[in-house]
């Protein structure tokens, strides 16, 4: 059985409700400050938002009109108003460089990390020199079941009208996100553009702002190699871009490539550059890609329930592309090995038709009595089941063509004795020149495809299948944990009411007013099982008697843990600031507590320090100590 996978933990602070103090001395909460507004001096285009390394990471990459230092800014979307974002806002240093010539300006690209889930952030790029509109993206879950959409060459431009590709691709998007909003990453199958470096392509496929709110998983396809524009716009995690992962072996050249891998909740993704097939061209060929799935799968397979590959080229392919020489070749090279490593799914495009193969194992159909369309199937050790997807624009199909008698096992294309309209190698075929998507649902002991319409009879099924994945011939124990119990983080303020009365102020030889007295104690409690740390802190607004005012900053505290529990320890001592200090006037720390605290209460207090200068008016000043809590 895997191993479960060990997760970095991401500290996230939100913030407690807000109550207050007053001293003699209502209740308010400051704004954020905001970031500068933007310049038109750089522009900013092509944004897309792509998979991490993991789920609590994000690549984004976009094209700069200028070469200028940029970053990513992020912040929770509740923060963010218009493009006006918080001081606070975390900011992700981009990398990048100069575009072909062909696409023009620089490349950037960079990593969000640390990110929290179940939560909704706001993101724009660049510089103040030039910021990118705000977009928004929502984190789910870390852990369990979730569904994922898999999309087959958009190949925008295909069809010679670049306007109506477009728009196929954006409607496709439109239908498939909305029938399913909570759909977490959208897996390419390949050929995003017709021509390579064709800009106006890539600004169509990049048209639709889904691209920018769900993760994106390229693939390079036949269509997307041939320049270098693909990894101009498409940054990728883990990515090896060693020359075996080239057609011609040489990275520098006006080519795209690269292999590379990510864990996404319980799946762990191969995608593969299946256009380096051969190594006579001087790539690596499929020996090499077959070392680097061997090799990740060996490192990190344990760390996720099921294995998926992806790569453009389907050598179960039922179209145009069913008899090629390149396909012929892939369909002896991979499936054994895909068999030995226990693979579940593969997904590939390229031929512009829909097919779901039947279990194969190294390289035969893995159960001679698996019927045609069957809706449930069963792997057993070493089957894996391979899908096409048709096309997601609409830009080009391909008719699905007829068998041989070239065989019915490795890489013959002869007819399956049970449905001599199909290949041997194929439980359905599909082509009805309308377009569609597959969703796969990730599920704890099974995986379900289901090959939908965006177009026509919108929303109903081609083809679904469930597979229930092999377990070995003893027998496997799952159980479920769920989340730990939330339990809770609150403080309280002790006493009637919230009024700390200093009494009257004492002049103290001419140099200043002097008044002191303490908080009300504040009771902090801690039950929740994260062990998180905690901190409560406090600034004081100016005291105020109608229209004549004081500085907060006068006043100045010494905390205490009156009662210890809860890992409490008190914050540091701040003097008045009636030497030229900010005292409370800014936030300070009353009482705080680090991660692995035990659970518990414990009760903070704090002397209070006002020293007033002599120049102040009389009256009866009042002002306000506004409490914080802030917690993981």
């Amino acid at each position: 059985m895997n191993a479960p996978r060990q997760r970095r933990q991401i500290r996230r602070l939100a913030a407690v409700p807000v109550a207050t103090l007053v001293l003699g001395l209502g209740a308010s909460v400051g704004g954020f400050a905001t970031s500068a507004s933007a310049a038109d001096a750089v522009s900013v285009t092509g944004v897309i938002l792509g998979v991490g390394a993991d789920e609590t990471q994000r690549m984004v990459t976009w094209y700069s009109s200028a070469d200028t230092a940029q970053a990513v800014e992020l912040a929770p979307a509740s923060q963010v108003t218009g493009d006006v974002f918080p001081a606070g806002a975390t900011s992700f240093s981009a990398v990048g460089a100069a575009n072909i010539a062909s696409s023009g300006g620089y490349n950037r690209h960079a990593t969000i990390t640390g990110l929290a889930e179940n939560t909704s952030y706001a993101y724009h790029v660049g510089s103040a020199d030039g910021w990118s509109k705000t977009y928004t993206f929502k984190t789910q879950d870390f852990d369990g079941e979730y569904d994922f959409l898999f999309l087959g060459d958009p190949q925008i431009g295909a069809s010679g009208n670049l306007a109506d590709d477009q728009a196929g691709w954006q409607d496709t998007l439109d239908v498939a996100t909305k029938a399913n909003p909570d759909a977490e990453i959208l897996v390419s199958g390949g050929d995003q553009v017709e021509t390579a470096n064709t800009e106006a392509q890539w600004n169509a496929f990049l048209a639709p702002d889904a691209l920018r709110q769900i993760p994106w998983a390229a693939t390079i396809g036949n269509h997307d190699v041939g320049g270098k524009a693909y990894e101009q716009h498409m940054a990728t995690p883990n990515t090896d871009r060693s020359g075996s992962y080239y057609v011609n072996g040489d990275p520098t050249s006006n080519t795209s490539g690269g292999d590379y891998w990510y864990i996404y909740k319980d799946v762990l993704f191969i995608d593969l550059n299946s256009n380096s097939y051969t190594s006579s061209s001087g790539g690596g060929g499929d020996e090499a890609h077959l070392g680097y799935v061997s090799d990740v799968i060996e490192k990190h397979g344990d760390e996720a329930k099921y294995k998926v590959l992806v790569y453009h080229h389907s050598i179960y392919s039922p179209a145009s592309h069913a008899k090629d020489s390149d396909n012929k070749a892939r369909r002896v090279d991979f499936p054994t090995t895909f068999s030995k490593l226990g693979v579940d799914l593969v997904l590939q495009g390229h031929d512009h038709s829909y097919t779901r193969s039947y279990l194969i194992k190294n390289g035969e159909k893995a159960d001679a009595e698996e019927q045609p369309g069957q809706a449930d199937v069963y792997p057993g050790p070493g089957g894996v089941l391979y899908v096409t997807a048709n096309s997601a624009s609409g830009s080009k199909y391909y008719d699905i063509t007829k068998p041989d008698s070239s065989g019915t096992s490795g890489a013959g294309n002869g007819a399956d004795p049970l449905n001599p309209d199909n290949y041997w190698y194929n439980s359905v075929q599909n082509q009805e020149h309308e377009r569609t998507y597959v969703r796969v649902k990730v599920r704890n002991d099974e995986l379900v495809v289901e090959n939908l319409r965006s177009e026509g009879d919108v929303g109903t099924t081609v083809d679904k299948v469930t597979v229930h994945p092999y377990h070995g011939e003893g027998q496997e124990i799952q159980v479920k944990v769920p989340k730990a119990a939330a339990g809770e983080f609150g403080w309280t303020i002790d006493g009637k009411n919230g009024l700390v009365d200093l009494g009257t102020a004492k002049d103290e030889d001419g140099k200043y007013l002097a008044a002191g007295g303490d908080i009300n104690p504040i009771t902090v409690t801690d039950s929740r099982s994260s062990l998180a740390p905690w901190s409560v802190s406090a600034s004081v607004g100016d005291f105020k008697d109608a229209d004549k005012t004081f500085s907060g900053a006068y006043l100045g505290w010494s905390p205490a843990i009156a009662e210890a529990g809860a890992g409490a320890r008190a914050g540091a001592a701040v003097e008045s600031g009636i030497d030229g200090g900010e005292g409370l006037s800014v936030s300070r720390t009353l009482g705080q507590a680090d991660q692995g605290h035990e659970k518990g209460s414990a009760q903070l207090g704090a002397d209070l320090d006002l020293k007033i200068p002599s120049s102040v008016e009389q009256g009866s000043y009042r002002a306000t100590l506004t409490i914080t809590a802030l917690s993981s």
